[in-house]
């Protein structure tokens, strides 16, 4: 699954926000961070606001938060905001009647599609932010048996 800019930056959005619920983030400090257009992002972000996943307040010192639970919230509810997740059957680009190939090639790529979608709605924003957290983390000294 090919993912648009504007999903992908709603993602990374979302969690570094989630990251820390109690901070505020400019969507300049958003932006720079990923090397992106703030009009873009602001129009991410307020996609993001009225699904109820982040709040903005205005003003100096103003900013975004997450506003949603990242116990709660997952990947594909992200996702769904931004991408056509359900487009439904594929259809043959085939002339005529549909082959025996054209529905198996149909039926292992719909399997596909459900497959992301089952992946993408059991992966929680937090589950993601403990897998950021781990990847960061230095490794621990290995421990050494007494000889």
């Amino acid at each position: 699954m090919k993912l648009q800019t504007a999903t992908r930056l709603a993602l990374y959005a979302a969690l570094d926000l989630a990251a820390e619920p109690e901070r505020q983030m400019s969507v300049g400090e958003i932006a720079e961070k990923y090397g992106v257009s703030t009009n873009h992002l602001a129009k991410v972000l307020r996609e993001l606001g009225r699904a109820k996943l982040v709040e903005a307040a205005r003003g100096v010192g103003g900013g975004y938060r997450f506003a949603g639970n990242a116990k709660r919230v997952t990947l594909m509810d992200v996702v769904g905001l931004f991408e056509d997740v359900h487009a439904g059957p594929l259809e043959s680009t085939e002339r005529g009647r549909p082959s025996a190939v054209a529905s198996a090639i149909a039926l292992v790529l719909a399997e596909i599609e459900a497959t992301t979608i089952a992946t993408l709605s059991s992966i929680t924003l937090d589950t993601m932010l403990k897998l950021m957290r781990r990847r960061t983390q230095p490794p621990a000294p290995a421990i050494r048996a007494a000889e």
